[in-house]
């Protein structure tokens, strides 16, 4: 169910049999030449509406525009400060408490997303409104991940760009797949952008200069599909475990 979509008479059946929403995150930022600005937040909308299809849970309007300040250096990212970020997500979440929401999912498809996402469900859980965690789809399924792409990179890279190919084709300019791997950085390990143990980068064009990493060019569609049906299966049996817990169980324990 997609909340937008419907009047407001006819969510009341579903707040009074149901305590679970999916809210889609992600961001409006650089992804290379050649992925849309909205790659991760058409991505983390896919994934929401097509277990809250499946499952019949509820899912929300996506927030679009997340923390990016890392993507600064290019056309159009746009970007919200880390606090702003926060209080906005915790109160669009009470929001949903105050419609019998007691535990949420936030899918989520940036990673400059997750501490803040993280921060935002330790708070509500210690007030003990509601319990609400983050997702991201590759996390579910990294063996995957790892066994499709030879060379793949965490963003802009094939994972992306594949997921893109089968959600909105459209969107993807597929001849610029070569001049993405070419102009970015395909390999790098965990050393890369570090000196002497210290993390030395601050933003995305620090390590690459047209803003993505990894190998565009060994992304398919049909990878693409094969990994949104393997982690939409992740995330609707997170929806599954989650609402047949007991809230209690959800909140924090008492002090020793």
């Amino acid at each position: 169910m997609y909340l937008a979509d419907e009047a407001w008479p006819d969510l009341g059946a579903y707040f009074e049999a149901e305590s679970l929403a999916l809210v889609p995150l992600g961001s409006t930022e650089q992804h290379g030449p050649h992925l849309p600005e909205g790659t991760d937040h058409i991505i983390a909308e896919g994934f929401a509406r097509a277990a809250a299809e499946e499952t019949g849970f509820l899912c929300t309007p996506t927030i679009n525009i997340g923390v990016s300040p890392h993507h600064r250096q290019f056309h159009g990212t746009m970007w919200v400060d880390a606090p702003a970020f926060r209080e906005y997500v915790e109160s669009f979440t009470r929001n949903l408490a105050s419609h019998g929401i007691d535990r949420v999912i936030y899918v989520n498809a940036h990673g400059g997303n997750v501490d803040h996402l993280r921060e935002v469900g330790r708070r509500l859980r210690d007030d003990e409104e509601l319990y609400a965690i983050e997702w991201m789809w590759n996390e579910s399924i990294p063996e995957l991940v790892d066994e499709v792409f030879e060379h793949n990179g965490p963003h802009g890279g094939p994972k992306e760009t594949a997921l893109i190919q089968h959600l909105r084709p459209d969107l993807v300019h597929d001849d610029r797949l070569a001049e993405a791997r070419n102009g970015g950085l395909t390999r790098f390990d965990a050393d890369t952008g570090r000196q002497h143990g210290a993390r030395t980068f601050y933003d995305a064009i620090d390590n690459t200069d047209n803003g993505v990493l990894g190998d565009q060019t060994d992304a398919t569609a049909e990878k693409g599909e094969q990994l949104f049906e393997a982690a939409t299966d992740q995330l609707v049996a997170l929806c599954e475990w989650l609402a047949d817990q007991p809230f209690d169980d959800l909140m924090p324990r008492n002090h020793v």
